[in-house]
């Protein structure tokens, strides 16, 4: 993976004081080959997919994938893909814990 440090990079131009933070959360998934462009930060057991290009924040629990990188789905903490019912509910089939989709953000119930 790669880690880019500042927006506008010249080779002959110094820029160190430009470095843009970026944050990946507890149980984040980053794959193979995949770029995360400073100053974004990628969610609590976010998904990010093999060689997906990523320009802006990333949701906890989402699944994104491409260049530039889109939100197609949502993941659990077990690394499934999660399917929402008509109610917002989604069962992870490995660990059978609940997520809830409200709002188009995903919490793990208790």
């Amino acid at each position: 993976m790669v880690f880019t440090n500042v927006t506008n990079p010249r080779s002959a131009i110094n820029r160190r004081d430009e470095y843009a933070k970026t944050l990946v959360k507890k149980g984040a998934t980053i794959g193979a080959n995949a770029t995360i462009v400073c100053g974004n930060e990628i969610g609590r057991f976010a998904f990010i997919g093999a060689g997906a290009v990523v320009t802006k924040v990333v949701p906890d629990y989402a699944l994104v994938v491409g260049n530039p990188a889109k939100h197609i789905g949502w993941m659990s903490e077990y690394g499934h893909r999660l399917h929402f019912n008509d109610n917002g509910k989604a069962v992870c089939p490995e660990s059978k814990e609940t997520y809830i989709l409200e709002e188009n953000k995903v919490r793990k119930l208790s």
